[in-house]
């Protein structure tokens, strides 16, 4: 008796629950009704269809070179900014210093990106008055646009970029001695402008690496005359090395450095 009045219970129980369940989908779906009444929701279809005119054509078109152009857009802001030298002279001033996590490799990459905005904006705000502004008001074509944009980027890296460097990209890829910048082709001037980058930041790293690896070599001997053998010689010349750099107050130095090297 008692094992069925226990069954008896459970029944009523669960026969509860789900009568309380059924109420609260209909309280939930009558404010759905509603919402979905009064505000239309939109659709989205995708699929292949026949195009009535090339109107069409060209716009999907468009889409797909925006499409390719913003996949490349990370490509684009390391290989045609300063923010190679940047992040290379950055990496070589860390591993200098003999801090391996400090600072850390977000803050490095976030320091070079501000940076190259601040030394890029003069470049940007160019491409903005003779190739965006103009575009948008219709003044000008996509063409006209392009070429107006790429003009202050091209001047930009025709400054950095050194005559051997853009020498040898010409020479590889057959091409006739350009006798004006003009004659240099896009595809040219960006691998001969990183090759550039990359060769001035292993200086600027290799001076940087001077000082320290001097201190280094002082705590070095200096423990080896004492016999301390066994005790790491970067453990003594880090506090050291420290000092050093901000005693003559580094990050100034260096940043303002890299920051002149382009401005110049």
């Amino acid at each position: 008796m008692k094992n069925r009045g226990r069954n008896i219970s459970k029944r009523k129980g669960i026969c509860h629950l789900f009568f309380v369940l059924c109420h609260l989908i209909l309280l939930l779906a009558i404010p759905a009704a509603a919402f979905s009444a009064t505000i239309p929701l939109p659709s989205l279809q995708i699929g292949l269809g026949q195009a009535d005119n090339p109107e069409q054509v060209s716009v999907l078109l468009q889409v797909v070179a925006l499409l390719t152009v913003l996949s490349l857009a990370p490509a684009i802001l390391i290989l045609m900014t300063s923010f190679t030298r940047l992040v290379v002279t950055f990496s070589f001033l860390k591993h200098a210093l003999g801090t391996q996590q400090v600072p850390p490799g977000q803050i490095i990459v976030g320091l070079a990106l501000f940076l190259t905005v601040f030394i890029m904006m003069p470049v940007w705000q160019q491409v903005n008055n003779n190739a965006l502004q103009p575009y948008l008001n219709e003044e000008i074509s996509e063409a006209e646009a392009f070429e107006a944009a790429m003009h202050p980027v091209r001047q930009f890296m025709f400054k950095q970029t050194r005559e051997k460097d853009l020498a040898m990209f010409v020479k590889t890829a057959r091409l006739d001695k350009p006798n004006a910048p003009e004659d240099v082709p896009t595809s040219v001037l960006i691998p001969a402008f990183v090759v550039s980058e990359l060769k001035t930041a292993f200086i600027i790293g290799f001076i940087v690496y001077v000082p320290f690896l001097i201190i280094d070599m002082v705590v070095a001997s200096v423990l080896l005359s004492m016999g301390m053998m066994m005790l790491p010689p970067i453990m003594i010349s880090l506090p050291f090395k420290l000092m050093l750099f901000v005693l003559v107050d580094g990050w100034h130095l260096i940043v303002g450095s890299l920051v002149r090297s382009f401005v110049t």
